[in-house]
């Protein structure tokens, strides 16, 4: 009896063991897709980042705006309530007599309706609605194409940070070994102390840049949280396939640029709209305003105020109401050419901005063919670098090399490594200014 209580949680240890493994593996899995792609960076940041949500907001608060100055061609209902004590009546001499007229309390209560039939202010704002919407609409594209391109360059940042200190952290075993090496040759009298100490010097100096690059990539990973809008306590993990970043390089050099394209440009031409529009307002403003009207009007009068209301004496009317101002100083003059003015600004502010994009378009694609091809040529040395490292490190071993020739092989291997990486990320970086140049940024992610 004692042994199988003994056995029992020895069996039920045995038994849970597997369900155990089981839970571990599955929380691995759980942490594993918590790794964001840049896909998944792109679309948290377009759903998240602050100037995304404001921009959208700003929309939604323009269309509130908008109706609210559509309101005025709605009628416009008022209830208005008034209540007088005339402390000294009014008094007329007839003839030997003085007539005293009114009473003591008054009180009226005033419904009255308001339709406005015309007014050049309504007029712009129902016009100007299309093209202030279009505006906002603009300004939330504008807002998610600059988004795009700072998580993806943030993005690759953090990468290229984080293959850094991979070469850095290979290097460093290499060079520990190296050292190792030197000073095992040195205590046996195979060289001189020269050696370990060049790989002294050496380990020195990759651990120096490993520290400072694992310095630099919390900083990184924070600015890369920041422009996507994620919460600062989240750990942040990605996932990429340095395969295929090699193969996003490409791009088609040969598109020609397309103005049309370009959110700014668009603005301004929605801009351009709206000035017209203000222009054809400040026309309007020599136009009447017209309105209807329709009211009712209780009026109540007593001496005595507890019997104000026992009786009321009602009145209504409806009208037409024309209002033209004749001469104001010249004033809607001024403003009429001020406006034709502006106009004219808007032209050349679209003709200086289409001149800033071309300049922009082809600075991009200079920067781009020249960092695509610096890629490819370190590519091409990168396979050099190792195969020289490789083939002076087994000459060194055999006696054939001196340890300088290592050292100097190992550094060229070092650079080389790192510069590749950095062309790969300026190759990227570039293919987006790139892009943004022509237009091309997909955000309906």
């Amino acid at each position: 009896m004692k042994l199988t209580q003994r056995l029992k949680p020895l069996l039920l240890g045995c038994l849970l063991y597997p369900t155990l493994l089981l839970a571990q593996g599955n929380t691995a899995s759980v942490t594993a897709q918590d790794a964001f792609t840049l896909q998944e960076c792109i679309d948290y940041a377009l759903q998240n980042r602050a100037a995304v949500e404001q921009a959208v907001l700003d929309e939604a608060i323009g269309e509130r705006e908008i109706k609210a100055e559509l309101a005025g061609w709605f009628p416009q209902v008022s209830l208005g309530y008034g209540g007088t004590k005339n402390l000294k009546l009014q008094q007329q001499p007839f003839g030997d007599q003085v007539v005293t007229f009114g009473r003591n309390y008054t009180s009226n209560i005033l419904l009255q309706a308001n339709q406005t039939i015309f007014s050049s202010q309504l007029l712009l704002a129902s016009k100007a609605s299309r093209y202030t919407r279009q505006q906002l609409d603009l300004n939330t594209i504008n807002t998610k194409i600059i988004t795009v391109v700072a998580v993806s360059k943030a993005f690759y940042d953090v990468l290229l940070t984080m293959e850094q200190i991979r070469i850095l952290d290979e290097n460093l075993v290499r060079q520990e070994r190296q050292y190792n090496d030197a000073r095992s040759r040195f205590e046996v009298g195979l060289v001189d102390k020269t050696d370990y100490q060049r790989a002294a010097i050496t380990l020195a100096n990759i651990r120096s840049d490993r520290n400072r690059a694992r310095q630099a990539i919390s900083a990184k990973q924070a600015f890369l949280k920041q422009v996507m809008g994620l919460p600062v306590e989240t750990e942040l993990e990605l996932a990429y396939d340095y395969e295929a970043m090699q193969q996003a390089v490409l791009v088609d050099t040969t598109e020609i640029i397309d103005f049309a394209n370009r959110v700014e440009l668009q603005q301004l031409q929605a801009q351009q709209q709206l000035l017209r529009l203000n222009t054809s307002f400040q026309k309007w403003s020599f136009l009447p305003t017209a309105s209807a009207f329709i009211n009712y009007n209780s009026l109540y009068f007593n001496n005595e105020l507890s019997a104000l209301y026992n009786e009321a004496y009602p009145t209504s009317a409806a009208g037409l109401q024309i209002s033209l101002p004749l001469f104001q100083g010249g004033r809607r003059f001024q403003n009429l050419k001020a406006a034709q003015l502006e106009e004219q600004r808007a032209e050349v502010e679209v003709e200086n901005t289409r001149s800033i994009i071309n300049t922009e378009y082809l600075t991009a694609l200079a920067n781009y063919k020249s960092d695509y091809y610096e890629w490819l040529t370190l590519r091409a040395n990168l396979e050099v670098a190792q195969e020289v490292y490789d083939i002076i490190q087994l000459q060194y071993e055999e006696g054939i090399k001196a340890y300088i020739e290592l050292v100097v092989a190992e550094t060229d291997l070092r650079a080389t490594q790192l510069n590749y990486y950095n062309a790969l990320y300026n190759v990227l970086s570039s293919k987006l200014d790139y892009q943004r140049a022509l237009g091309n940024i997909d955000i309906n992610r």
